[in-house]
């Protein structure tokens, strides 16, 4: 029989050998341990009876609980000797203080809530009283950084407004011999002329406290206030006289009374009556001078405009070509411009430039220079900065096509209409390089100047002008046929028919003689809306307008088909190189016909721009078929 096995191994220990977590002690326990030097710290809450005990050695305190009044607890001997730290605090002590800790932070919410409540109503009470009172702003010695030398191209006014600053400077001069100066002075011209830089070069200069503000600012929602913003400007330029008050767009608050609907209307009225009273009323108001600036004098109250308030009204206009050389020249000064660009050149160029297009058109030149890593402005950069403004940004030209072909007909119908033509304007150049705005082309004309400033067109330049437009639709019908000419010359037809009607209704250039069919471009008609014309004389307006058209149509015509082999060899140069400038078309024209002399080009000196445009052709040609920038 097999014996059973007998496990091996230990036997277990009694229970009592097991380690057991140590309970904590009991009050006497720990009179003892302190007695024995085992305690080092404690923490007693006398609220909660317990006793935070810190024993030597050992990092976590053990909780005690103690009768209430422990004697032996508090016996500040037997803690000394026994070197226990002892720290007394009551928790509901400390409850009581962060109550009234909570409370106090409450109030003091409330109190600042209540000033910052206070401080908003005496800001809007503030802010009420002073609705009525002037916008302007107020300068004792106005520093605007312009001097009348800033200032080109307008020298007539500025001979104008330099007699004000001399009246300031030295009145006596003028009262010695009885001369009063003009209360106020009316700068009027289209936007971008320079009538605000005028009014900062007149501060700048004179030395006497200023005031300037917009007629838009006179104007609030509520009545009274603009009646009370004039009382109160007035009132402070009397207390600074002699001194300088400056209204840009006056017509915002000096349109004529009675003319506007609007719920607006009388707030307007009386802050325009008000203005009146003021500037010429029962109050002497000498010493103050009051200069306003606005493009709309049409829309103007009479009153406004009487002697005794705006006694002039100086004409800001368009500068001359002299004059857009000047205001060249002042803003050519801050940017860094190549020898090779002439400011006479550019000043020919731009006809109908304002001061403001001038100083955007050179600003455009350096951005292009910058982009080009060029370290001064050429005339290549000025030539592209006056196309972008003028025609639009430049896109990618098109690809060798057929498109691109009918194209260059279409442009060199123009352009070679422009240069056979006596009267017509002279051809600056000729492109077929997109531009945005949906523009495919262009034929770019050189206006005559003197025509150009003084607005006396003949006839001959009228009807010129229209058998040019008629050729980019000439050019595709002699060269592809009837059937294959293209809508590209809709705007030119609308110019064309435009102009024809005016020279009819308005101009009395027809065999109708000299009558006036038309306002501005517009039917004059009855208060039933009738026309002032019989339907027979609409009949015979229509009629010479067809006439007009179809007769410089079929003169492009006949002139195109006489020139065609030039037309087409112009057409190839143009495709090759996408720009042909004024100068090298005349030359190409010139070796197979006679060029007529231009009307009024024989008395103004070479052409500046055109000298430069040879180098600035071969610049974009090499730049063309290399890519570019």
């Amino acid at each position: 029989v097999q014996q059973p096995m007998k496990r091996q191994g230990r036997s277990p220990p009694p229970l009592a050998q097991f380690p057991q977590e140590d309970a904590p002690p009991s009050y006497s326990q720990l009179i003892t341990d302190i007695k024995a030097g085992k305690v080092e710290k404690i923490d007693y809450d006398p609220s909660q009876d317990l006793a935070q005990v810190t024993y030597k050695g050992k990092a976590d305190p053990v909780r005690v609980g103690v009768p209430q009044d422990p004697v032996e607890l508090l016996d500040s001997e037997l803690l000394q000797s026994s070197g226990v730290a002892l720290d007394i605090q009551s928790s509901e002590e400390a409850s009581r203080r962060l109550a009234v800790m909570g409370n106090l932070l409450l109030i003091a919410v409330v109190l600042v809530g209540l000033m910052m409540i206070i401080r908003r109503s005496a800001g809007a009470a503030n802010q009420a009283m002073s609705f009525g009172k002037t916008r302007a702003r107020f300068q004792m010695e106005a520093k605007t950084g312009v001097v009348f030398d800033d200032v080109a191209g307008v020298e007539e006014a500025k001979e104008e407004l330099e007699e004000v600053v001399s009246f300031l400077k030295q009145p006596e001069k003028f009262t010695a011999i009885g001369a009063k100066i003009p209360k106020g002075m009316l700068l009027v011209g289209p936007p971008g002329t320079g009538k605000t830089l005028l009014a900062k070069a007149i501060a700048g200069e004179a030395g006497v406290p200023f005031f300037s503000m917009s007629g838009s600012e006179f104007v609030e929602m509520f009545v009274g206030v603009g009646a009370s913003r004039v009382r109160d400007l007035f009132k402070k330029a009397k207390d600074n006289c002699p001194c300088l008050i400056f209204i840009d767009e006056i017509d915002a608050v000096g349109r004529k009374r009675g003319s506007s609907m609007g719920g607006g209307n009388d707030e307007r009225e009386q802050t325009l009556n008000q203005l009146l009273t003021e500037m010429d009323g029962f109050e002497d108001n000498s010493g103050i001078i009051i200069i306003a600036a606005t493009n709309r004098p049409d829309v103007l109250d009479p009153a406004l405009l009487r002697p005794g308030r705006f006694d002039r009204q100086v004409m800001v206009d368009l500068p001359t070509r002299q004059g857009r050389l000047g205001i060249l020249e002042v803003h050519a000064k801050t940017k860094k411009i190549s020898e090779e660009v002439s400011m006479e050149a550019i000043a020919r160029r731009t006809p109908g430039f304002s001061g403001a297009d001038l100083a955007n058109l050179l600003n455009e030149a350096a951005i292009l220079t910058a982009r080009r890593r060029k370290e001064a402005v050429t005339m290549l950069e000025v030539e592209d900065a006056i196309d972008r403004l003028t025609i639009g940004l430049k896109l990618k030209p098109l690809l060798d096509s057929a498109k691109k072909r009918l194209l260059a007909y279409h442009e060199i119908g123009h352009a070679l209409l422009q240069v056979l033509l006596k009267d017509a304007d002279k051809l600056n150049k000729v492109t077929i390089i997109p531009r945005s705005g949906g523009i495919g082309g262009f034929s770019q004309r050189l206006p005559n100047e003197e025509n150009l400033d003084s607005g006396l067109y003949s006839r001959a330049w009228y009807r010129a002008q229209m058998i040019v437009a008629m050729g980019g639709r000439a050019a595709e019908y002699v060269v592809f046929g009837p059937d294959e000419v293209t809508p590209g010359a809709s705007s030119d037809i609308q110019n064309v028919t435009g102009m024809a009607r005016a020279m009819i209704t308005q101009l009395g250039m027809s065999s109708l003689g000299q009558m006036a069919l038309e306002g501005r471009g517009v039917i004059e008609e009855d208060l039933f809306g009738r026309p002032d014309f019989s339907e027979e004389m609409m009949v015979r307006i229509d009629h010479e307008i067809r006439g007009f058209v179809v007769e410089a149509y079929e003169q492009a015509c006949r002139m195109l088909l006489a020139h065609r082999e030039l037309m087409d060899l112009l057409v190839d140069v143009l495709v090759e190189q996408e720009v042909i400038e004024g100068d090298q078309f005349c030359e190409i024209v010139a070796k197979h016909t006679d060029l007529p002399q231009k009307r009024g080009y024989e008395s103004q000196p070479a052409d500046q721009a055109a000298q430069a445009a040879a180098p600035v052709a071969m610049m974009r040609s090499s730049q063309h078929q290399g890519g570019g920038v």
